[in-house]
């Protein structure tokens, strides 16, 4: 066996916060891999917040600045602080894995190396960092989670329950759902008369409705549904994490599509549906049978160079000019059913944390 690795340096500069959440099993493998250790992180923020207080992580680093070249910049400033004696990076643009091997550590700079479309990206890293006898077999089946204190768990318990309806306890039989309208990118938005005809069904069937919150002009749900929806506080990141840990804790379900919330929720323990459109959900889904593919049979989409689709930028579709085709091809009647699925079959969840 190899003697643990005292300095580990792990940079994450994708720039997303899903992207960092797909990260968090590396993060935490990589710690119990090599126990006395000290590992540092490089993110970006808000992302940085869901690192601040892990156990796992002696430090959190963040660029300066957000001009050009900061990227580089906070790398070489990483490095002359404390030289690691292993680095792991998720990035690989502005030359930051030669100025990684540069430094004599040991590095893995690329957790990609030609996927197959089908690997979760998650999966993906876990597998490389194995494959280089970085990680242990069973760090490899372990899921993103965020690790919530006693009293962030506490506090996302007393936020919902001041924005349920009254008579809303634990263990409601309608479980609350959490509505995660806005997407960061307009190729992923799904339509948002789906989200109103979704909301109307939902509190039709009973269940009690929240939204973190999009903001003005991004796809909120409209109050037009006749649908109540609830907003949960603006509270960061961590903060949000319990809200959806409280959520978890009620058997409840966040909803939503490729983004970084979404991701959030199930590192905070809630069971999620994914709407997935100009990603593929083999590569980029949450990991269960309720990622929702739409067009699947979609000629332009590159399940391994997203960025390089027609669509991915600009979210002009070439098969509609009414937006994305695929988020579009999406049914309000397949995201019911997955919810009421997962309401029905799935106990309350302990939220991240709890142990």
């Amino acid at each position: 066996m190899r003697e643990p690795y005292r300095e580990i340096l792990v940079v994450d500069l994708l720039g997303g916060i899903g992207d960092l959440v797909m990260l968090l099993p590396v993060v935490h493998g990589l710690a119990r891999a090599n126990p006395g250790g000290s590992l540092r992180v490089l993110t970006h923020e808000p992302g940085a917040a869901l690192l601040r207080g892990d156990p796992a992580v002696a430090r959190v680093l963040t660029p300066r600045h957000g001009g050009a070249g900061a990227a580089r910049e906070a790398v070489a400033e990483a490095l002359a602080a404390r030289r690691p004696d292993l680095a792991v990076t998720s990035t690989r643009y502005d030359g930051i894995p030669d100025l990684l091997a540069a430094s004599g550590a040991r590095c893995v700079t690329d957790l990609w190396r030609r996927p197959p479309p089908d690997e979760p990206v998650g999966e993906r890293y876990l597998r490389i960092l194995l494959a280089e006898g970085l990680l242990r077999p069973e760090d490899v089946e372990v899921r993103p989670a965020v690790r919530l204190t006693p009293a962030e768990i506490a506090y996302g318990e007393s936020a919902l329950a001041r924005r349920l309806p009254a008579g809303t306890p634990t263990g409601t039989a309608r479980p609350p759902v959490v509505l995660v309208t806005d997407a960061g990118m307009d190729v992923k938005r799904w339509p948002a008369g789906r989200w109103r005809e979704l909301a109307a069904l939902l509190a039709r069937r009973g269940h009690p409705l929240l939204t973190p919150g999009a903001p003005p002009g991004r796809g909120a749900v409209d109050a037009a549904s006749g649908a109540e929806v609830g907003v949960l506080p603006r509270c960061g990141l961590r903060g949000l994490a319990a809200c959806f840990a409280a959520v978890a804790r009620r058997g409840g379900v966040v909803v939503g599509g490729d983004t970084g919330p979404l991701r959030l929720a199930a590192a905070a323990g809630a069971a999620t549906v994914g709407l997935f459109g100009p990603t593929w959900a083999g590569r980029y889904g949450i990991g269960s049978q309720d990622d929702l593919q739409g067009l699947p049979g979609c000629p332009h989409r590159r399940p391994a160079a997203i960025t390089e689709q027609p669509c991915w930028w600009t979210a002009c579709c070439p098969l509609s000019p009414a937006g994305p085709a695929c988020m579009a091809d999406i049914p309000v009647a397949s995201v019911v059913r997955a919810v009421t699925r997962l309401c029905a079959g799935s106990p309350a969840r302990h939220p991240a944390g709890d142990g």
